[in-house]
């Protein structure tokens, strides 16, 4: 139980350290876009499969995501990785969670939702 509760925090850190990476000048473009996109879909509330299909719902947070956070980190260089990785420890100890950051996720998936829904309608 002891081994998931790390994997867990180290999973939380790396998503932090993926969206620290996406504003960092030290990262090159393709890696910034991935982790932006990584970070964003790992902490926004709709997924690509809906977790109330039976096992196949959850298999996008235990494989994709996972898959895009190593994917990403990877392309960042160490010693710029270690920097984020230590400023993303820190942030999730001591700062309070942003209620406009939430807010503007939600947002940015209602309309990516509602675009979806008029290209479908069409």
């Amino acid at each position: 139980m002891e081994t998931i509760k790390r994997w867990a925090k180290a999973l939380k850190r790396d998503v932090v350290t993926l969206y620290l990476a996406g504003r960092d000048p030290r990262v090159p473009w393709l890696a910034k876009f991935i982790s932006l996109a990584v970070a964003a879909y790992a902490l926004s509330p709709i997924d690509l499969i809906p977790d109330f299909i039976p096992i196949i719902g959850y298999l996008d947070d235990l494989i994709i995501v996972p898959l895009g956070i190593a994917l990403a980190l990877r392309m960042i260089p160490p010693e710029v990785l270690a920097d984020l990785r230590r400023q993303a420890t820190q942030r999730i100890s001591g700062q309070p969670r942003s209620f406009w950051g939430a807010a503007f996720v939600i947002l940015v998936w209602i309309v990516i939702a509602a675009i979806a829904w008029l290209v479908l309608l069409e």
